[in-house]
């Protein structure tokens, strides 16, 4: 229930302060999950239907207002059925947004209007011109549990943002803290940014959120959080980070396909507060895995796309190559901890598989406030992300490992081959005899036979071959890599893991 005395307050008063009150008092009390008011026909239907709500565009909020920005709403249905309250923030009020039937269309969908009309809204999205003067484009969807999506001119819709994590990829099972309420500001008529609140809730944990949205070439979303546990969590995953590898020239598809690659992302990039670059591809495994890299305030973690070429995806419906990558950069020290990665096996591109969060080592107190706070921000230009004055790995491929025989023709020898391309304006700087070494490390699973450098004419970078001879192929395979010239480190460093085959 929505305190009465925020509706008092003009709206230059009312701040996160004000939402985290809320949040506060929620986790004092006993969790109450919402209540669906959803009509069966609508919680029973299939995505094509669900589809075919639309929101009307000529009832946009906002559409008679001298402001850039628009917002449009969610209909419930399938599983997005419990409502959100969304409210608007004002000079002098905070309002309800009233849902309406009206403010849709419903297609071929048949329905009842009196079960419908006072259902409330499943979620948002936020429109702006990123493109074009005269078009309102869609830049942020906040739709299902705490779950949201950003992108930036010229991007589609790819990997989810998350509000909060807890116990993802434990035996007990991942709980999924939802937003149930947001209060958006009214923009100024030259505003060039939006701010909006939300109030998170689950059975062991509230929260209160502060969101300020900067569209552009690449979007930026500027959070502040205030977190609360009711009760005690396993793990608790800040700035969670959701997204899709099904295959790629590192893992290709087990089956026949015109497409070389699908995945909304290729691997996780991690700036460590030591000022170490990592880089570790993404798989599919056949069992779930969790991998963690220790950090002690982490400059910046995501999960990109690196691949930007049409040709590396060849795919005109989904176009992979539009989709952005996911950066976080924290602000001030969040202390020591661990960025984890969880893959989680998938047999199609429709599960979201791989979750990546930072998970404090001391976890709050039950009760106590746990303040965060870091900018988001959705782009195609991964190479700007990344330190000048560090390489950065451009792709990893993955094949069976052979020998070329005196007779010119190559023969499997039963390793598994790896082909490692590096790149960046510091490799592009050195002369190509410059004499680049590897510093490789592979655990004891493995036999290498193989470790070559050589200079790639076509990138101006330079190319790294491994061949291991795997020991056990039921067993995952651990191995690093980091181009040096002497005593100086060139590159991030490739973290791989070999999942187990079986």
């Amino acid at each position: 229930m929505v305190l009465l005395s925020l509706y008092a307050l003009p709206a230059s008063a009312f701040s996160i302060d004000d939402v985290a009150k809320q949040a506060q008092e929620l986790a004092s009390k006993g969790y109450e999950a919402p209540k669906s008011n959803l009509p069966s026909q609508f919680r029973e239907m299939k995505f094509a239907d669900y589809q075919q709500i639309q929101f009307n565009h000529d009832k946009s909020y906002w559409h008679d207002d001298p402001t850039r920005f628009k917002l449009e709403f969610y209909h419930q249905g399938m599983y997005f059925d419990t409502p959100v309250k969304i409210n608007e923030v004002t000079a002098t009020t905070v309002k309800d947004i009233k849902y309406s039937p009206d403010l849709f269309n419903f297609g071929s969908v048949k329905h009842d209007p009196d079960l419908v009309k006072n259902l409330g809204f499943a979620g948002f999205k936020i429109l702006y011109p990123i493109n074009k003067a005269d078009k309102s484009d869609e830049i942020v969807s906040m739709l299902g549990a705490s779950y949201f999506r950003v992108i930036g001119k010229g991007q589609v819709y790819g990997l989810s943002a998350r509000g909060l994590a807890i116990d993802t990829a434990l035996p007990s099972g991942e709980e999924f803290p939802r937003f149930r309420e947001f209060w958006i500001e009214h923009p100024h008529p030259n505003d060039k940014h939006l701010v909006f609140y939300a109030l998170l809730d689950s059975p062991r944990a509230t929260g209160a959120y502060r969101f300020v949205v900067y569209p552009g070439r690449d979007t930026g979303v500027e959070v502040q959080a205030k977190i609360f546990l009711r009760d005690k969590v396993g793990k608790l995953g800040i700035a969670p980070l959701t997204s899709m590898f099904l295959f790629g020239p590192n893992q290709p598809s087990p089956t026949m396909n015109y497409r070389p690659a699908l995945h909304d992302s290729d691997g996780l990039s991690i700036h460590a507060g030591n000022g170490e670059w990592i880089w570790r591809p993404l798989n599919n495994p056949r069992h779930l895995s969790v991998s963690t890299f220790q950090v002690e305030n982490p400059r910046g973690f995501g999960l990109l796309q690196r691949g930007r070429a049409f040709s590396q995806y060849e795919d005109l419906d989904e176009r992979y190559d539009l989709r952005p990558s996911g950066w976080i950069e924290p602000h001030g020290d969040w202390g020591k901890g661990h960025v984890e990665l969880v893959e989680i096996p998938t047999a199609d591109e429709t599960n979201d598989n791989i979750v990546a969060f930072w998970t404090p080592e001391k976890l709050p107190e039950v009760g106590k406030p746990f303040d965060i706070a870091y900018r988001m921000t959705f782009t195609r230009d991964e190479e700007k992300i990344h330190s000048p004055d560090v390489a950065y790995v451009q792709q990893t491929m993955r094949s069976a490992g052979d020998v070329k025989q005196s007779n010119l023709i190559r023969k499997p020898d039963g390793t598994t081959a790896f082909v490692v391309d590096f790149m960046g304006p510091v490799l592009k700087a050195l002369p190509e005899n410059t004499p680049v070494a590897s510093q490789l490390s592979v655990g004891a699973n493995a036999e290498v036979v193989e470790n070559n450098v050589r200079y790639n004419p076509v990138t101006h970078g330079w190319r790294l071959t491994l061949r291991l001879r795997v020991k056990d192929e039921k067993q995952p395979t651990d191995m690093r890599a980091a181009l040096v010239n002497g005593d100086k480190t060139l590159t991030e460093t490739w973290s791989y893991l070999l999942p187990a085959n079986e």
